[in-house]
């Protein structure tokens, strides 16, 4: 038979990837696994260790390797038709919750989720404030299937605010509203930001490029982004936030963006390594037409 310590001799990865296959499949904690290396690996861990094994020495991501990341303290399922939660996106969250937590007490806050991949930050924010009425958009049908399995997973069935309202649309087009809607409180989006000729691209080459790049991949990485801003005004509440996670290096462009299109309180946030990587503002003043009224 092969023991622990055997096999983590002998798997050709770092020995903390190794403990994390191993409480995987075996459901050791790494405590046990230090104090009892003489353990011993039937034939079918064994097998499943080394095909997941394989999989890391490849270069694919442990959290498509397990199947799973987490994010804001819950255990989402991750597959390649979604990007990767990262902790930097957890900032998004809690921006939108700041926003959320300034309305009256007695309204309904309503968001909307744009490009949600695999629900990560829908589901986070439907979990902290079950009151909130929340809508989630991806163009990927494969990706919402995940995101709509992790929601029925994660959030409860009876929440106040419904369960998440997924649609399959190409930015605004195809948004769904009920007739007599009233605008979001919180607009949000995690959009593809990724230069075309970006060099970290090969690195991420597990992760699907729509998520990465976008449909039309461009040199600055901002088409998305300035598709979003273009029309983000016209679908907020006269308070409304809107909320853009972009790159390490694209603060300034965003905001001269939001600036160009009349958002006021235009600012931008930085996550917990002092990146700036979040930027966002509140809804334009509204135009009142005050032409006079026809005679006649």
């Amino acid at each position: 038979m092969v023991t622990l310590a055997d096999w983590m001799r002998g798997c050709g990865l770092a020995r903390l990837d190794a403990q994390v296959l191993v409480e995987s499949v075996q459901s050791w904690s790494r405590a046990t696994q230090a104090a009892h290396p003489e353990r011993e690996l039937d034939a079918r861990a064994l097998e499943r260790l080394d095909t997941l094994a394989s999989r890391l020495r490849s270069g694919e991501p442990m959290a498509y390797v397990l199947g799973q990341r987490e994010f804001y303290g819950l255990a989402l399922e991750v597959t390649p038709d979604v990007l990767i939660p990262r902790p930097d996106t957890e900032l998004l969250v809690e921006l939108a919750l700041r926003h959320l937590d300034a309305l009256p007490e007695a309204h309904v806050p309503t968001v909307l989720d744009m490009g949600t991949g695999s629900g990560a930050v829908a589901i986070a924010i439907a979990h902290a404030r079950p009151k909130a009425r929340i809508w989630a958009l991806d163009a990927s049908g494969p990706a919402l299937a995940v995101a709509r399995r992790n929601a029925q997973r994660l959030l409860d069935p009876h929440r106040e605010g419904g369960a998440l309202r997924f649609q399959q649309t190409d930015w605004w087009d195809g948004l769904r509203l009920p007739s007599a809607f009233a605008g979001f409180d919180c607009i949000i989006s995690n959009p593809p930001y990724i230069a075309a000729n970006d060099p970290h691209l090969p690195a991420l080459r597990h992760e699907p490029p729509l998520a990465l790049t976008g449909r039309h991949p461009n040199a600055d990485g901002l088409s998305d982004l300035r598709r979003i801003v273009a029309q983000a005004d016209c679908h907020l509440s006269d308070e409304g936030c809107l909320l853009l996670e972009h790159g390490y290096d694209q603060a300034a462009a965003v905001r001269n963006l939001l600036t160009a299109h009349g958002f006021r309180e235009v600012f931008s946030a930085r996550d917990l390594g002092g990146i700036e990587r979040v930027s966002g503002g509140l809804c334009p003043r509204r135009q009142i037409d005050q032409s006079p009224p026809k005679i006649g």
